[in-house]
């Protein structure tokens, strides 16, 4: 176990540093940051005094290695918008989008996996056929599109629920539900098949004629190998919610850290952006290492792999 953990401990800090450095090299995707930190109007001096100011003067090299290091002290910068330290707004957005994210991950292995294991029960069944309308239905509905209905309905005509802001706890109502519908299809499906894969296998039919209780075939035995896959699926679902929760954060006028980013976007806060960039993409590249960490508990087989 102890070599399967240092390889894979190696790859996630190979990884986090790729993605540390292309971070950092958002900066330069505009061109000079002296430049586009001097303005249109900015005359060559004040371009050279920003320039000597940021050490935009020194080897590039030099500069990454340095950014990274007061990146991993938590110095992010200063806000070229809010002229506050990065830090300080990102730590404000991030619990926010940690909780919606959290709770719609929650919500869809709650849902998704119980209904991949009736599914796959009787296949081709009407339950099989409920799921997998489902599924396409998940995959077909755009998010911003279900979160627009789910606020007329929901929000204006009946008035149930909050239609903005997370000023109370039912505020994350809708935003949960949509975020959670999302990840259910790949969920639900990939639970089904692993689960029909299982059931088919000769040690299932040995233990189904050794009178073992269906419930205990089901959730000890069979769901502990059809659930390998999902484990890692379940990362990677858990990572695309963090980073991919713009579109709900903005259609709900959530102050999380996604809408902060497409925000800073348009305002060419570069350091707001960077930051964020490492810290999803780190956030990432744990839960993946997780993920690789229980499969391999899970399946011995795969710590020699």
């Amino acid at each position: 176990m102890l070599p399967f953990l240092a390889r894979r401990l190696i790859v996630a800090v190979l990884v986090a540093l790729a993605v540390s450095a292309v971070a950092f090299g958002l900066m330069f995707v505009s061109g000079d940051p002296a430049v586009v930190l001097a303005g249109q109007a900015g005359r060559a001096q004040d371009v050279e005094l920003i320039r000597q100011a940021y050490g935009l003067d020194r080897p590039i090299v030099i500069q990454f290695f340095s950014w990274l290091g007061k990146a991993l002290r938590g110095d992010f910068g200063t806000s070229l918008y809010f002229n506050l330290p990065v830090a300080s707004i990102v730590g404000e957005r991030l619990p926010v989008t940690l909780l919606l994210g959290s709770a719609a991950f929650l919500l869809a292995m709650i849902v998704s996996v119980p209904l991949g294991i009736v599914a796959s029960l009787k296949p081709g069944g009407a339950l099989d056929r409920a799921a997998l309308l489902l599924a396409v239905l998940g995959q077909a509905i755009p998010s911003f599109w279900l979160g627009l209905i789910l606020i007329v309905v929901f929000g204006v005509w009946y008035g149930l629920v909050p239609i903005s802001g997370t000023e109370t706890w039912q505020g994350y109502i809708l935003p949960v539900i949509v975020l959670s519908y999302y990840a259910m299809p790949a969920l639900m499906r990939l639970t089904r098949a692993g689960m029909i894969d299982v059931l088919g296998a000769d040690y299932i039919r040995t233990a189904r004629a050794k009178g073992l209780a269906r419930l205990r075939i089901l959730l000890v035995h069979a769901l502990r190998n059809a659930v390998l896959p999902l484990v890692s699926l379940a990362a990677v679902q858990f990572g695309m919610m963090l980073s991919g929760s713009i579109v709900i954060e903005s259609v709900f006028a959530i102050n999380g850290l996604g809408r902060l980013a497409w925000e800073s976007l348009l305002r060419s806060d570069l350091p707001v952006v960077q930051a964020i960039i490492l810290i999803l993409s780190l956030i990432y590249v744990t839960l993946t290492t997780v993920a690789d960490l229980i499969n391999a508990w899970l399946d011995p087989r795969l710590r020699s792999a």
